[in-house]
């Protein structure tokens, strides 16, 4: 029983680890998406929507970079076009569930206020960064498979073990 508990404790620590990590990229992408949005909204004529949809993908590009080299840089790279299409494709998702609770507020309550706009567009961004994890951590940037993993960490194994000494037989006595 230890084993597997020390097992899951490593498998907890790790997922500690990566949603921290993918906190700390999203906590910075969260800060670009509002600078964005609040600055094409307020400096420009440019409708609530479409000033969160824009601040959304500059946003994305931010994560996708976060991402790949902080927090999933341990992860596959050997297939970028696929992972970058898989991302692109659920971000797309993200913006819509993100930007679909803000044009619900405006366009189907009425809410327009700034205060109204930033709360929505954060409650937005809140549960899109939820599929977001699970879709990024499950599809896009996936652990290396353990047959891919296995032999390259034996043959650094053996580089590092030291040759056996030879035995001596003793002759006489």
């Amino acid at each position: 029983m230890s084993e597997r508990g020390g097992r899951l404790r490593g498998q907890l620590h790790q997922l500690i680890r990566e949603v921290a990590k993918f906190g700390a990229v999203g906590g910075a992408g969260l800060l670009v998406n509002l600078a964005v949005f609040n600055l094409v909204r307020y400096v420009t004529e440019v409708p609530v929507v479409r000033a969160s949809v824009l601040a959304t993908v500059v946003a994305i590009a931010f994560n996708y970079v976060g991402f790949r080299y902080f927090t999933y840089r341990d992860r596959d790279k050997s297939r970028r076009t696929r992972e970058l299409t898989l991302f692109l494709l659920f971000s797309a998702v993200g913006l819509v569930i993100e930007n679909g609770i803000l044009y619900t507020a405006t366009y189907g309550f009425g809410w327009d206020t700034p205060l109204q706009s930033n709360v929505f567009k954060f409650l937005g961004i809140g549960v899109a960064t939820l599929f977001r994890f699970w879709s990024y951590r499950s599809w896009v940037f996936r652990a290396l498979p353990a047959h891919d993993a296995v032999p390259s960490a034996e043959s650094f194994l053996e580089q590092r073990r030291p040759a056996p000494e030879p035995v001596r037989h003793r002759v006489g006595r």
